[in-house]
């Protein structure tokens, strides 16, 4: 593969032949609180390729909490160096992913100047290699994928599930470890998201169920594995066109499907980027009047163009 790097407005292009990606590009957005003109972007986007497995690594990480964005630009700033370095990543991806991630977050956890009591981040991230995709997920970013259907469109479905402490697998755990869930009642009577809280302290009201550090809310059974999965791109026949990976700025008010249905209009990553980026904002200042850090990461597969 060959690439223009896009860590903010560029596309890369994959090689013609022998690689199923043909172009990507990302891009990581602050958000806007007009609260706190001081915000940073807490939000981290790493695309690398590695020539000796012919690998394509891509990551987007969602920090939180005080130091979310220390913690988010640590792990970028190693992560993609101790993957293609691990003595497992050319034949067992997942155990290199969940290695090389422990490693980080041990690191993030040691490292004085960072606050992770109340700081984390989420992760979701995909090696593709050959026509084969794993991808790893922990928190609610996700990775999504677009085929195409029968009326010439595009139909999409999620790889990765959004780790939520309603989720009846993610409570239980949560609960056994002695920690709470429940959703907040605002003043206007209106419920907020399902939160993870200490069994005795109304504290961390993790709004997720797995996340990287967040040492208090690991205590009330928050879970900083993995989950797994193994994909083989065109299964039985079926065209796969189109992948986004991208933190909850993007998922918040659109559906896989809005999402990939834009995606499917654009002739070049870079663009559907832009596009998503611009729609997911100004459906934030619409319904929130503040904007979440909002990263994305679009890739064609195959030879797919818009239109074709």
């Amino acid at each position: 593969m060959y690439c223009f790097v896009f860590q903010k407005e560029t596309t890369q292009k994959s090689e013609p032949q022998g690689f199923i990606v043909n172009s990507y590009g990302g891009y990581s957005k602050k958000g806007y609180a007009p609260y706190n003109p001081k915000k940073k972007n807490q939000d981290a986007l790493i695309m690398a390729e590695d020539p000796k497995t012919k690998s394509l690594f891509l990551c987007v990480m969602d920090g939180h909490g005080e130091d979310g964005d220390k913690v988010s630009q640590n792990i970028k700033s190693k992560l993609a160096n101790y993957l293609f370095k691990h003595q497992d990543f050319g034949s067992n991806i997942q155990k290199a992913i969940a290695e090389c991630l422990a490693r980080c977050e041990a690191e993030v956890l040691r490292e004085p100047s960072i606050e992770t009591e109340f700081s984390g981040t989420t992760f979701t991230c995909a090696v593709i290699r050959g026509n084969r995709c794993t991808t790893a997920n922990c928190g609610d970013s996700r990775t999504s994928l677009a085929f195409l259907n029968a009326q010439g469109g595009c139909t999409a479905i999620a790889l990765t599930q959004d780790h939520k402490p309603d989720l009846p697998a993610e409570k239980a755990r949560i609960e056994a470890k002695g920690g709470r869930v429940f959703a907040v009642e605002y003043d206007d009577g209106v419920d907020g998201p399902q939160r993870v809280w200490l069994g005795n302290m109304d504290v961390p009201g993790l709004a997720m169920s797995r996340s990287i550090c967040d040492a208090v809310a690991h205590t009330a059974g928050v879970s900083s594995e993995c989950e797994f999965t193994e994909y083989d791109f065109n299964p039985q026949n079926r065209e796969d066109l189109i992948l986004v990976m991208a933190s909850d700025g993007l998922w918040e008010f659109m559906s896989d499907q809005e999402v990939m249905d834009i995606a499917f209009t654009c002739t070049e990553p870079r663009y559907a980027v832009d596009k998503l980026i611009s729609e997911s904002n100004e459906r934030w200042m619409k319904e929130e009047q503040v904007i979440d850090d909002t990263t994305v990461m679009v890739a064609f597969l195959n030879n797919f163009q818009a239109g074709k």
